[in-house]
């Protein structure tokens, strides 16, 4: 067995700090772009919420578009999973369900601080790149995982287009719902999609199980 320096050691309990710094400061730039928009929402004001320095934040972000678009980035990566997380067995069966954990990803403050994001990006060059490619990678997740719990079956014709017309769909609704509180259309509209999808959404063949073999 090789053996353990103090310099070894010590490099673990730094990188685990150095990583609880950086998804503070993720979670923290979210939260601010959620209150206070793109104008309101500078490294300083960041690293004040997260509990750091703005040096250290700029150790972890060199750029306030760096800090921004990673936060959002990190948010939408960890919503994907909690929706995942949410049906482990799938959720074929549940149309209504899986429209509702949909529409629920544009009504929270990641979609708010997007949101912003997406207003800045329009008036700045350098950021408009950054978060159009972003937005594309989250928007091809989210269609993936929409896919999937669905059981859509996409090699038909329209399949896609409808699967990308309930993301629009919920987008809508996550914009609604921003200025006042839209939860009683909203559970309308999700309960008259699910119907929708179960009546016209081609989904795949469940799989067939194997004959069992005779001793």
């Amino acid at each position: 067995m090789g053996v353990v320096t103090p310099v070894d050691r010590d490099r673990a309990p730094k990188q685990d700090r150095s990583r609880a710094t950086r998804q503070r400061l993720l979670e923290a730039a979210v939260a601010c772009l959620a209150e206070h928009g793109w104008a309101g929402s500078t490294v300083s004001v960041v690293a004040e919420r997260a509990g750091v320095s703005r040096g250290a934040a700029q150790h972890h972000f060199p750029t306030r578009e760096d800090l921004f678009t990673a936060a959002v980035e990190y948010v939408a990566e960890e919503r994907s999973l909690a929706l995942r997380d949410l049906f482990p067995q799938g959720a074929a069966g549940d149309t209504r369900a899986v429209v509702a954990a949909l529409v629920d990803l544009y009504t929270g403050p990641l979609f708010r601080a997007a949101l912003h994001l997406w207003v800045a990006a329009s008036n700045e060059e350098q950021l408009r790149a950054r978060v159009t490619e972003l937005e594309a990678r989250v928007g091809r997740e989210t269609h993936r995982i929409a896919v999937d719990l669905l059981g859509a079956d996409e090699s038909a014709p329209g399949v896609r287009e409808t699967v990308q017309g309930l993301l629009d769909m919920a987008r809508g609704l996550g914009l609604a719902n921003l200025l006042t509180d839209d939860t009683a259309r909203r559970h309308r509209v999700v309960h008259q999609w699910a119907a929708l999808l179960d009546q016209n959404l081609p989904t795949q063949p469940e799989p067939t199980q194997p004959a069992p073999t005779e001793a």
